[in-house]
């Protein structure tokens, strides 16, 4: 049903596609993975029962957003994306869209974004900002620094802060802790997502933890994602969240112990694969947090 939806705006316009590839709505893994998070907030901001308007407002601004977020890396990385084979028939790398059409449809992205978060409150509005700037920021990181998916980890986990203010008014202290356990959680996969291109990133000079890691990349996921349970367990805690919750972070646990083993021989399409099913680890959680609300 999704992709059939997908070609029906294709024959709206004759461009149409260059557009949703440009913004990956095609590929909704990205969704999925930033979308679980926000909703894990805004279901303990809502102690089991969010507003509908703030489930509204969060669901499209996270995938308006993900998809500003991929029209910008696109823009970053047009002269890159062409030496990489995963890469090198993106619309910008290859020539579809033009860098000016993509800077404008990123800028009507945010601005519909930000249109949404007008409809929340005022401590939601300025962390908004914050958001922003990591999405504009994050596609140049690679460039300067080893930890670019530290950068995307903050940028993913921004609509957990904004979900407690949107919901409640306020930002306990213990809502960082989730935020904290998403960074470390999306390091853990977006290294996995790394190593699919870490030979071609050696040989154009771009950086991530996949190189940086080296060898001990696998165990070093681990353990992020280790911590990350670690995080979970302790804000789980603070919130008061039963057995469901626990049994959910068992099932991501299992997930993670899937990924080190299935990725033992580093094979790039079983390293892809690993970072896609960290999506079945956070729909998990959430699975867990809104039945422990709904059935205690």
């Amino acid at each position: 049903m999704y992709q059939s939806l997908l070609k029906s705006l294709n024959r709206l316009h004759p461009r149409a596609w260059d557009f949703i590839q440009l913004t990956r709505i095609d590929k909704p893994i990205g969704i999925y993975l930033l979308l679980w998070p926000t909703l894990w907030a805004l279901w303990i901001a809502g102690k089991g029962s969010p507003s509908l308007a703030n489930i509204a407002i969060f669901v499209l601004g996270v995938i308006l957003t993900r998809a500003g977020g991929c029209v910008i890396n696109d823009w970053a990385d047009r002269k890159v994306d062409g030496h990489v084979k995963r890469t090198e028939h993106r619309p910008l790398a290859s020539g579809k869209i033009t860098s000016r059409e993509a800077l404008v449809f990123f800028v009507a992205l945010m601005f519909i974004s930000f249109l949404l978060v007008l409809c929340t409150n005022a401590a939601t509005i300025w962390l908004s900002l914050g958001g922003l700037a990591l999405a504009a920021t994050y596609p140049f990181m690679k460039r300067y620094t080893y930890y670019p998916q530290v950068v995307l980890g903050a940028a993913f986990s921004w609509g957990i802060p904004m979900a407690f203010t949107a919901e409640t008014g306020e930002l306990p202290a213990v809502a960082w802790l989730l935020f904290i356990a998403n960074v470390l959680w999306t390091v853990g996969y977006d290294t996995y997502y790394a190593m699919t291109d870490r030979d071609d990133d050696l040989k154009i000079g771009v950086k991530s933890t996949a190189i940086l890691f080296g060898d001990a990349d696998r165990i070093i996921i681990l353990s992020l994602q280790g911590l990350a349970l670690g995080c979970l367990l302790l804000a789980g805690a603070r919130f008061e969240l039963g057995l469901w919750f626990h049994l959910s972070l068992v099932v991501a646990a299992g997930c993670f112990a899937w990924e080190f083993h299935y990725t033992r021989d580093r094979d790039r399409l079983k390293c892809f694969k690993a970072f896609l099913h960290n999506h079945w680890a956070g729909l998990a959680i959430f699975i867990g947090i809104v039945l422990d609300y709904a059935l205690r």
